[in-house]
């Protein structure tokens, strides 16, 4: 009774499956019906009349049955139904008490696994972007319990504020006490070490090599608000021909409270794994038969990519790009003209022989397509040529970093490849990111992270051209009125670039797009157009991605949205939930109509409850149920249920097939009554007779044909006020008040 509304229906539909099939006490009826708005839309409309009490216990049931299929998913246990004001996580740039903490905390956690375990060896203990870690050589494996033995006796340490001093030493000296405590990784660091030489000790109990900086005693660590999180192996200095090393990840905050919003973030970041998602909704997985790397499309994963890639082809080419298809190999001597096997040998896979020549599965498209420019002498009247190919390359990964759909050892490229005039490039790059803005945003991505690189000391091309082409980018930036950060000297040695990282549903930033200035290419292969004054020049080449590969726009798209896809994108838009098989014939004729209109519908397979079938539609994440009996097959209507919440009602299946394919046509991405109601006015005429024009949407459908009627609209029509055009079918009818085009 204390519960407000909201807390009262979420508490009844975290129970609504366990009263499936019983029937519902009359008290839990009239309790629920006591607590719960009358519009409520998650309440059955049994449940909103004040007669409610009198239904019979059966119907009262089977009406909260069809109120499960609307509600929402389930808040995990513990989250608070209300959302708390959120915590702001500062990054090390952004705060140097931080970075201060974060470096400090590493030397406190090498010094404490030291004490513990007397054997092991220290490497390096960097600060890293959301906490530290550091690198030790043990002979034995340290355990998850291990953690808390080091946690805790970190702790001790911070209590006895013990001060970090800097001391200045030579390098000799540094390398005599190196030798003193037996730490051989240390002087290899040394090495490579600049004048002068600091070393920072932790009272007089502990000391490293290190550049600082730090807090001024362990007193100033916030224990609470720092956690060792997890171990993980890596080789000493990346390199796989030397020595395995034991890694403690840990991570610290400012407050207690940064650190339970870290800790939050992290759980929802495992809920959200692609890996874990990508299995559990059967889109695509990584058969170690094959081979490692190397991903594998289920029919639902397959329908996705499909469209992400026909939307990406569909935008390319209204943007004036023509689409490339490009072999899977090519002769050696080609990747050495490219230069791709003197810099990139490491990252290629090896040469197969055919009919005595060296042939090499491609690791890029590049090359591809300027031997397609150089095919025919281009004028500069020709310029720019804009060609872009969803290109399948193949690169070698060490197993050890291979990682789901992010890291793997074949995928495909959305790359494109501008060919331009100097004076058009700046143009070129402003269409690259305004196609780039629109790519990413119909995927939610709507807040970046811009990087520009400028030249690094060695590189390829002239001062000059160098020059104009960081103007370009710059200029590009500016007019599109995006912030960006400079990297100088971050540039690749053949040309500046642009990067672009997305910001996810969490926060997180994931490396995305890019745009780079390419003079080295142009060179090697002698690239040419004759210019406005009959010369031989040079054209500027542009390489660019979107999505940077499918496969890993893929994993980041289906963690930002934890496997919950806009409706447009859904692999299945529609499920059909037969309360028996009785219903099936129905249910075909109904997934008929649903495919003839372009939706992706599907029946449950069948043999199992409804309640069951409920459960398993939500667990897919299916965005509309429509439970099928009797009165819907008596009535020829569906009741449409969008899991976001809501209920329609019933409605005549043309129409409401109607109402589903207008809300596909619109790419929605999410359904709820407002949206579905909204996506479809073809009911909202002028004239309420005009109802029969819904039951031309099916024949329509079939033949792929629409017609127009225009049709004016006032307040007392449905709120519309204003001219909208309503689609119908081919078929017109002969008491149609609108003229069909």
């Amino acid at each position: 009774g204390n519960q407000n509304p909201r807390q009262a229906v979420a508490l009844m539909v975290s129970l609504r499956l366990r009263c499936v099939g019983t029937a519902v006490s009359l008290a839990s009826v009239a309790a629920f019906h006591a607590i719960t708005p009358r519009a409520c839309p998650y309440a059955p409309p049994l449940l909103r009349r004040p007669s409610a009490h009198a239904c019979s216990p059966k119907a009262v049931s089977l009406s909260w049955l069809r109120c499960c299929v609307a509600a929402p998913p389930e808040a995990p246990e513990g989250t608070p139904l209300e959302k708390a004001l959120p915590v702001h996580l500062p990054s090390n740039d952004e705060s140097a008490k931080l970075l201060r903490i974060r470096h400090t905390a590493a030397h406190v956690m090498a010094m404490a696994v030291q004490k513990l375990f007397k054997e092991a060896k220290v490497t390096i203990g960097p600060w890293i972007e959301k906490g530290f870690y550091y690198d030790f050589d043990m002979p034995e494996a340290f355990q998850d319990k291990d953690l808390r033995k080091i946690k805790k006796e970190m702790d001790k340490i911070i209590q006895m504020k013990l001060p970090l001093v800097r001391e200045e030493v030579s390098r000799d000296e540094a390398a005599r006490r190196i030798r003193e405590a037996n730490e051989p990784y240390k002087l290899e660091i040394l090495e490579g070490l600049q004048e002068p030489i600091t070393i920072y000790h932790i009272g007089d109990r502990w000391w490293d090599l290190c550049a600082g900086p730090h807090v001024h005693h362990t007193g100033e660590l916030p224990k609470d608000a720092i956690a060792l999180e997890s171990i993980a192996g890596a080789y000493w200095r990346g390199d796989e021909r030397r020595p395995m090393l034991q890694r403690i990840y840990g991570t610290a905050w400012e407050t207690t409270e940064q650190l339970a919003e870290h800790q939050r973030l992290v759980q929802e970041a495992k809920r959200r794994d692609h890996r874990t998602l990508g299995k559990a909704l059967k889109l695509f997985s990584i058969q170690q038969e094959a081979g490692g790397g190397l991903v594998f499309w289920h029919p639902k994963g397959a329908r996705v990519r499909r469209l992400i890639e026909e939307y990406w082809k569909e935008a390319h080419l209204a943007a004036g790009y023509d689409l490339l298809f490009t072999p899977h190999m090519a002769s050696i001597d080609l990747w050495k003209t490219s230069g791709h096997f003197d810099f990139y040998k490491d990252g290629m896979f090896d040469q197969m022989e055919v009919e005595g020549a060296e042939y090499q599965i491609k690791p890029m498209n590049c090359p591809f397509h300027v031997l397609i420019y150089k095919d025919e002498l281009r004028s500069y009247r020709d310029l720019p040529l804009r060609w872009a190919e969803l290109g399948t390359v193949y690169r070698y990964e060490r197993s050890g970093t291979l990682h789901g759909l992010f890291r793997v050892r074949g995928f495909t490229q959305d790359d494109a490849h501008i060919f331009c005039l100097p004076e058009q490039l700046a143009d070129e790059i402003v269409g690259v990111l305004d196609l780039t803005e629109n790519i990413l945003s119909k995927f939610g991505f709507k807040e970046y992270e811009v990087m520009l690189s400028t030249r690094p000391e060695k590189a390829v091309g002239s001062d000059e051209i160098w020059d104009k082409a960081t103007s370009a980018l710059e200029s590009a930036l500016a007019r599109k009125d995006w912030g960006f950060s400079v990297d100088e000297g971050g540039g690749a040695f053949y040309g500046p670039k642009i990067d672009i990282k997305i910001k996810d549903a969490i926060g997180r930033l994931w490396q995305c797009s890019t745009v780079q200035c390419d003079f080295n290419l142009p060179e090697r292969f002698g690239m040419e157009y004759v210019s406005a004054g009959g010369a031989r020049e040079r054209p500027i080449m542009v390489h660019r991605a979107i999505y940077g590969s499918i496969e890993r726009f893929f994993g980041v798209l289906l963690e930002s949205t934890a496997g919950d896809f806009p409706f447009w994108l859904a692999p299945v838009q529609l499920r059909l939930l037969p309360v028996s098989d009785d219903f099936r014939p129905f249910c075909d004729e109904v997934l008929a109509q649903a495919t003839a209109a372009g939706l992706r519908a599907e029946i449950d397979v069948g043999g199992r409850s409804l309640s069951k079938q409920i459960k398993v539609a939500n667990q897919e994440k299916i965005p509309i149920l429509a439970v099928i009996g009797k009165d819907e097959v008596e009535s020829r209507t569906l009741n449409l249920a969008p899991r976001k919440g809501g209920d329609l009602g019933r409605l005549p299946i043309v129409d409401a097939i109607a109402r589903l394919a207008e809300a596909e046509r619109q790419a929605v991405d999410h359904l709820t009554c407002s949206s579905i109601s909204s996506a479809a006015p073809m009911l909202t005429f002028r004239h309420r007779q005009a109802r029969h024009a819904a039951g031309l949407a099916a024949p329509a459908a079939v033949h792929g044909v629409r017609v127009e009627f225009p049709c004016t609209l006032n307040e007392g029509d449905g709120g519309w006020g204003s001219n909208v055009l309503c689609y119908s079918s081919m078929r017109a009818h002969k008491r149609a008040q609108h003229s069909a085009i």
